[in-house]
């Protein structure tokens, strides 16, 4: 049982690891402007949404992450697959944001920007149905928390995949879409207990 916590710990370990270079590798894109003057800041204004909203996004999925991992007692090699994949897609945030704040929220960034959260929504599903599935076999607990899980995780992927259409059109409202989608991703424990 040791080993396999152990495991359990180094997957976690890992993963905490790549969350923190990602996030640190966003904060090295923010430069600061020649000018003396508080006005030179101002056009700085989508470095500044752009990294604030994926900074916070990144928080919101490790602490999901975090969530679903305490419920991990031996990881399947399925399981580490997965996380492999959903730290893969959530590395690409750093470039994302770039792209966004680079070009002032344009439209073909905001929808990649959107369509790389639908890919990494997709993998977090994927992820959460397997750690809730193998918490629900190893408690005998009833579905309900595997369904309500399930359908919040969907709706969230609708509201990406909703402002990966919008930002073709609106790409600011499809960015507040995206953000908007991922309040729902905020309490984790709204469906997995303590």
């Amino acid at each position: 049982m040791r080993e396999e916590k152990t495991t359990a710990d180094r997957l976690t370990a890992f993963s905490d690891s790549v969350f923190a270079v990602i996030a640190t590798l966003m904060v090295l894109e923010l430069k600061a402007p020649d000018n003396l003057a508080f006005s030179a800041l101002w056009p700085l204004w989508p470095w500044a949404i752009s990294y604030a909203v994926s900074y916070l996004l990144i928080a919101i999925i490790w602490i999901n992450h975090h969530h679903l991992m305490r419920f991990v007692s031996s990881p399947t090699l399925g399981l580490i697959w997965i996380n492999f994949i959903h730290l893969f897609m959530v590395s690409f945030l750093p470039f994302a944001t770039a792209w966004v704040a680079r070009t002032g929220l344009a439209s073909s960034p905001v929808v990649l920007y959107a369509g790389l959260f639908v890919c990494i929504e997709i993998a977090y599903i994927v992820f959460e149905n397997q750690v809730l599935a193998a918490r629900a076999s190893a408690t005998q607990a009833s579905g309900i928390i595997r369904r309500l899980a399930s359908r919040r995780s969907l709706i969230v992927l609708a509201g990406f995949i909703s402002a990966m259409l919008v930002a073709l059109v609106a790409p600011r409202l499809g960015f507040g879409l995206i953000c908007g989608a991922l309040i729902l991703h905020v309490r984790p424990d709204s469906y997995g207990g303590k």
